[in-house]
C-alpha cells in the first residue's frame, strides 16, 4: 500500500476509518429494520425510515457524518444501478405496443402532475419531480434516485424523508385497497394485474397485491411494474434536462450522472440473456439492501425540526399524483386490456 493510499486514497485506511462509524450505524439499523419487516410483514422502506428517525439524535455526532453521507449518496447510487437487474427487454415487450405506450403516458402524466401541483402549492419543481417520479415509477427507490440526481440544495433531507414516509404509507394502503377496486369494477385477472402494476408505488407491494388476487394477476402486475422500473433512467434523464442541478444551466452543459448510465448499461446487458438468473436475482437483492441502507441513513440525517414544520403542503403533490396514476391505470385497464 502506498503512503498516499494509506492516508487519503478512496480505499485507504484513513478513509475506511472515517466511513466506518456512520456506515456501521446505517447497516445495523437496516438489519434490525429488515428483521422487523420480515417477521411482522411491515414494509421494509417504512421500517428503515422509522429506525433511522429513531436514531436521528446520532446525527449530532460528527464522527458519523462521513459514513452516513456515503450511505445516503454513494450506496444509494449503486443500489439504483442494481435495480436494472430486475429489468429485461423481452419481459417488457410481452405487454404489446398499446399497453407499453399507455404505461409511458401514465408515468409521464404522473411525473408532470407532481411538478405542476408542487409549483401551485408553493413547493419547488425539483420537489414535485421527486414526488411525481416516486409515484410514477417505483416508490421509495425512485424517490431516492431523484433526490440523488437533484442534490440536497434542491431537495432537502427533510423533504425527502417526508416523501418517503408518505409514499411508504400510501403504497401499503394501495396494496390493500386497489384489488378491491378491480373486484368492484368486475375486472378480469389480467385487467386487475395491469391496474395493480401500473398504479401501486413500490415494487414489493405491487407484486404482492397481484399474487394475492391470482397467479395471472400477479404475473401481469410484475411485468407492468418492471416496465415502470425500466422507465426510471429515461425519467431521470428528462428531469436532468428540464430541471438541471444548477438553476439556469443550459441543457448542453448538463452531464448525465454515472448511475443513470449504469442503469441503462446493466439493463441492456441483462436483456441479452448472458447474465445467469441466479446472478441477476442476487444483484437485485443486493440493490434492494443497498437502497434500504440508504433510506435508513437518510432518516438518521434528516433535520427533524424542518420535517415537523413542513406543514400539509408537501403532501398535496404526492396525493394528487397518486390519484392521477390510479385513475389513468383504471381507464387503461378498462379500455385497452382484454
Amino acid at each position: 500500500m502506498t503512503a498516499e493510499a494509506a492516508q487519503g486514497g478512496p480505499f485507504g485506511m484513513h478513509r475506511i476509518r472515517e466511513l466506518a462509524p456512520g456506515l456501521a450505524v446505517a447497516v445495523f439499523a437496516t438489519l434490525a429494520a429488515a428483521y422487523v419487516s420480515d417477521h411482522y410483514g411491515a414494509p421494509l422502506t417504512l421500517m428503515c425510515l422509522l429506525f433511522g428517525l429513531a436514531l436521528n439524535f446520532l446525527s449530532a455526532d460528527p464522527r458519523l457524518d462521513a459514513g452516513l453521507v456515503f450511505a445516503s449518496r454513494t450506496v444509494l447510487r449503486v443500489g439504483v444501478v442494481l435495480l436494472a437487474a430486475r429489468v429485461t427487454l423481452s419481459e417488457v415487450l410481452q405487454l404489446g405496443p398499446l399497453a407499453l405506450l399507455a404505461i409511458v403516458l401514465i408515468v409521464a402524466a404522473t411525473l408532470i402532475t407532481g411538478v405542476i401541483v408542487a409549483r401551485r402549492t408553493g413547493c419547488t419543481a425539483a420537489y414535485g419531480a421527486l414526488c411525481g417520479g416516486a409515484v410514477a415509477i417505483c416508490g421509495a427507490s425512485a424517490a431516492m434516485a431523484f433526490a440523488s440526481l437533484l442534490g440536497e440544495r434542491r431537495v432537502s433531507q427533510a423533504q425527502l424523508t417526508l416523501a418517503l414516509v408518505i409514499i411508504a404509507a400510501l403504497s401499503a394502503v394501495a396494496m390493500a385497497l386497489y384489488p378491491t377496486i378491480g373486484e368492484q369494477l368486475a375486472f378480469t385477472d389480467l385487467q386487475t394485474g395491469f391496474l395493480l402494476g401500473a398504479s401501486i408505488h413500490d415494487v414489493a407491494q405491487s407484486v404482492g397485491a397481484g399474487f394475492a388476487v391470482s397467479p395471472m394477476a400477479g404475473a401481469t402486475a410484475t411485468v407492468v411494474k418492471l416496465s415502470r422500473v425500466a422507465l426510471l433512467a429515461p425519467a431521470l434523464m428528462a428531469v436532468a434536462l428540464f430541471i438541471p442541478r444548477k438553476p439556469g444551466a443550459r441543457i448542453a452543459e448538463y452531464a448525465l450522472p454515472w448511475f443513470v448510465i449504469g442503469f441503462f448499461g446493466l439493463a441492456a446487458v441483462n436483456s441479452t440473456g448472458v447474465v445467469p438468473a441466479g446472478v441477476a436475482d442476487g444483484a437485485a437483492s443486493l440493490g434492494t439492501g443497498l437502497l434500504a441502507c440508504a433510506v435508513t441513513a437518510t432518516g438518521v440525517r434528516s433535520q427533524m425540526h424542518a420535517l415537523l414544520q413542513s406543514g400539509p403542503k408537501p403532501l398535496v403533490a404526492i396525493l394528487t399524483a397518486t390519484v392521477v396514476a390510479l385513475l389513468l391505470s383504471v381507464a387503461t385497464a378498462a379500455l385497452l386490456i382484454r
